[in-house]
């Protein structure tokens, strides 16, 4: 999938885990744990929002396009 979340990164780059993370921004750990190994096929804007303002950062900071390879 061309959209790589890099939640992992911000993690560890706020020193913060990922139950931290949970508790604060109110949503389990389970559906975390999802987008934070790639898995998740879509993220709400308002779950989006709530992580960037946990973590203090943009949602670019978070999500990226790498373009798959072309065959």
């Amino acid at each position: 999938m061309p959209i790589v979340v890099n939640l992992d990164v911000m993690l560890a780059k706020r020193k913060m885990s990922l139950g931290q993370l949970s508790q604060e921004v109110g949503v389990t750990m389970a559906n975390l744990s999802i987008l934070k190994t790639n898995k998740a096929k879509a993220v709400r804007f308002t779950t989006l929002e709530a992580i960037c303002k946990v973590l203090d950062c943009q949602p670019g900071d978070i999500l990226a396009y790498v373009p798959e390879e072309e065959t």
